[in-house]
């Protein structure tokens, strides 16, 4: 029996720690016929820890070999297993994996699925892409608890300038939750250093002191392209 195929029988372990070890394993010497089984792995791990070694291990094999796998993995009915491949395939980064980030992903009911459906999208996207994925991102705003939230502000700030007309239009939606996450993004992306937190209660201060979709005059400050 070789050294990696006893790390994969550890996935199967009670022990995370055991489990983590035979992920270091397996990225420190990658053998490709694992390939399958790494992602498989990746989709019923519940300790962060491993599933991020698991995603390491990944990224030391070709990309040939793991994105269409990962790619098959955005299809699954389990939630983990959709959220971790796109997690991976943001850390691999390589962009013939840009079509499989469909509307479905980015609209994921799963918090989870779709917070890495955004991350992986503003990598993998080419700059071409941008505007429209800005765009496709817009209907998310408003949605979750503040964590989910902020990804989607981290997104959109990752945008930059494509990023602009979206939060500038987001700022007349009937919806106030929508016109606050936009204003607390702008804010975020004229002072990082704020924080979300801040920037939420700002907004909402400036909603409901107007009363109406307007809010503050984005022209003020930096725009998102100065994040």
């Amino acid at each position: 029996m070789t050294t990696n195929t006893r790390a994969i029988q550890a996935l199967a372990s009670a022990n995370p720690s055991t489990r983590l070890q035979a992920a270091l394993a397996l990225g420190t010497n990658p053998d490709h016929g694992y390939v399958g089984s790494l992602v498989d792995r990746c989709a019923i791990e519940p300790d962060f820890f491993v599933r991020e070694n698991l995603t390491w291990a990944l990224t030391r094999h070709p990309p040939e070999l793991t994105v269409p796998r990962l790619v098959e993995e955005l299809r699954s009915a389990n939630p983990r297993a959709r959220s971790q491949a796109l997690h991976t395939l943001s850390k691999i980064g390589d962009s013939a994996a840009w079509p499989a980030i469909t509307p479905e992903l980015i609209a994921d009911p799963d918090d989870e699925v779709a917070r890495a459906a955004w991350r992986a999208a503003v990598v993998l996207a080419p700059a071409t892409e941008r505007p429209a994925l800005a765009g496709r991102l817009r209907p998310q705003l408003g949605r979750g608890v503040p964590e989910t939230q902020l990804s989607l502000s981290r997104a959109l700030l990752a945008l930059a300038d494509a990023a602009l007309p979206v939060l500038q239009a987001a700022r007349n939606d009937p919806d106030p939750a929508v016109r606050q996450h936009a204003i607390a993004t702008e804010r975020l992306a004229r002072d990082p250093d704020a924080g979300f937190a801040l920037a939420i209660e700002e907004a909402k201060r400036i909603v409901a002191l107007d009363g109406a979709p307007a809010g503050e005059p984005s022209s003020q400050g930096a725009g998102v392209g100065q994040a």
